[in-house]
């Protein structure tokens, strides 16, 4: 499984930022839609939210690829 690092000074990223971290998403209007459609998981859940906070822990899913929060 891959993994996103959070910086030193962040508590958490943002779901679209996330996504473009991971190379998974080229903009943010790429991510925003694929959220908005239900492509993306979280801690094995659909969320529809764009600005879903994630902290080190937390697992993403999309198309088939998972990544996992880091600090």
């Amino acid at each position: 499984m891959e993994t996103v690092k959070l910086r030193e000074t962040d508590e958490f990223i943002k779901l679209g930022q996330a996504l473009k971290k991971a190379g998974l998403e080229e903009s943010g209007a790429d991510a925003k839609e694929d959220i908005q459609s239900g492509l993306v998981k979280v801690n094995g859940e659909v969320d529809t939210r764009r600005g879903r906070k994630l902290v080190p822990g937390d697992v993403v899913e999309y198309r088939k690829q998972k990544f996992v929060i880091e600090r």
